[in-house]
């Protein structure tokens, strides 16, 4: 944990790169891009990110209404400056020189939704941003959180191989809900800070594929078999009860933006050079026989200076 650091006379944004450890004229300038910025999910993971100080440009894309959503996030004092673009003629202006892609483009689960409906729908999506990213901004990370995300980022990597452009370490399904989920519900039930607890979750983000590791939760509690099965079932059906408490009229967008933020700033301080950094996501499996799985990977920055992750122990 970073030292806080109280200092008077400086800016809000400064005081913010000082409460992380860092002076500002020391922190990298990273522009970071959201396709899907004007959705239920864009337009708050925009917000979150504009209020992260290792964010210097922020860069909004939808097919309609961003300059809107731009307009406003770019009132808030914070570091970064936000541009907003729409419409296919300004996606490339959207993506060039990017560090980090965010994807929550798309469109929502509804009541009675399978994962192969969102699929039918999200895969041409996703198929078109990547070629974009493919072409604009090959270097960039990319943050999938487009569901089913365990279609999406297959299909995102085809994308990239076919460019020429795939690169493992820069891939990322963003599973950090079911993480959230896990760390909440797990606090809820053993009377310890839920700002303490982590749970890692693996497999995958849908259903049954979802498996919270409650072994190895920390801190420990000594729960009981049945309560550690209604735990797991909880956290595999979470996204089934917030678009049932919406009543249809909605799917977890504000829980999703912020765990999309989450991952988003881990992978952001690895780019920086923060070390021992580690999230759980969907990537390129080189621990199972799957060709992804979800589990726990390492943050870090190349020598070359892109960004690199490496997988962490797991113990299943």
């Amino acid at each position: 944990m970073f030292r806080s650091m109280i200092v008077r006379s400086a800016s809000p944004v400064k005081q913010g790169l000082l409460r992380r450890g860092f002076a500002s004229e020391s922190v990298p300038d990273r522009k970071v891009v959201i396709l899907g910025a004007a959705g239920g999910i864009g337009q708050p993971l925009s917000l979150l990110m504009k209020l992260n100080p290792l964010v210097s440009s922020l860069s909004l894309y939808d097919i309609a209404n961003t300059p809107g959503v731009a307009a406003d996030v770019g009132h808030i004092n914070t570091r970064s400056q936000v541009s907003g673009y729409m419409g296919d003629d300004d996606l490339g202006k959207a993506l060039e020189g990017a560090d980090l892609v965010i994807i929550p483009a798309g469109v929502p689960r509804k009541p009675g939704m399978t994962r192969d409906d969102l699929f039918n729908i999200n895969a041409g999506i996703v198929k078109n941003l990547s070629i974009a990213i493919a072409k604009y901004c090959p270097q960039a990370l990319v943050n999938m959180i487009s569901n089913p995300v365990n279609s999406t980022v297959p299909i995102a990597a085809e994308i990239f191989k076919k460019a020429g452009t795939y690169d493992e370490k820069k891939l990322f399904g963003v599973t950090t809900l079911d993480v959230v989920r896990a760390r909440t519900f797990y606090a809820g039930k053993s009377d310890v800070n839920v700002a303490e607890v982590n749970v890692p979750v693996v497999g995958g983000h849908a259903g049954i594929t979802i498996l919270p590791l409650f072994s190895q939760a920390s801190p420990q509690a000594n729960l009981s078999d049945d309560l550690i099965r209604a735990l797991t079932k909880r956290t595999q059906d979470g996204g089934t009860e917030v678009v049932e408490a919406k009543a249809g009229k909605g799917s977890a967008t504000l829980s999703m933006a912020y765990a999309g933020a989450l991952f988003a700033d881990a992978c952001l301080k690895g780019l920086n050079g923060v070390p021992n950094v580690v999230e759980c996501s969907f990537v390129q499996s080189t621990i199972t026989e799957l060709p992804f799985f979800a589990s726990k990977v390492r943050t870090g920055k190349e020598r070359s200076g892109g960004s690199a992750r490496s997988r962490a122990t797991l113990r299943l």
